[in-house]
């Protein structure tokens, strides 16, 4: 599956509003699995990487509340610096303006807030 199919696949994805992110992990797993989509949950990609999910060769990664735009692109540079990762979705619950591209891969951000049905 390429980056803007599953992109397009997760914006279907319709959640309750979430208050714990072991919950909302849960609640993406959920829905991948019955999408039929095959996943790996806190997959280690390299040494202090780990990714909330890898699907195929791109990584989720799920924030909750306020992140911090610093560390969350420190992050997922790490991540895209990853020879197995050839591109990555952010879905935060609060948009972060991000780069297109971190290393020549594609950076794509969901909003947790949209898929809550909540117009911020």
């Amino acid at each position: 599956m390429d980056i803007q199919t599953l992109f397009l696949t997760l914006q279907a994805l319709r959640l309750p509003i979430q208050t714990d992110e072991h919950e909302l992990h849960r609640t993406v797993q959920e829905f991948l699995t019955s999408r039929g989509i095959t996943y790996e949950h806190e997959c280690t990609i390299a040494p202090h990487c780990r990714i909330d999910f890898l699907i195929g060769t791109i990584g989720l990664e799920i924030k909750r509340g306020y992140p911090q735009k610093a560390s969350v692109m420190n992050q997922l540079s790490r991540y895209a610096a990853c020879t197995q990762i050839s591109g990555l979705i952010l879905m935060s619950e609060h948009t972060l303006r991000l780069p297109a591209f971190l290393n020549g891969k594609p950076l794509y951000q969901l909003s947790l807030a949209r898929l809550w049905g909540i117009a911020l």
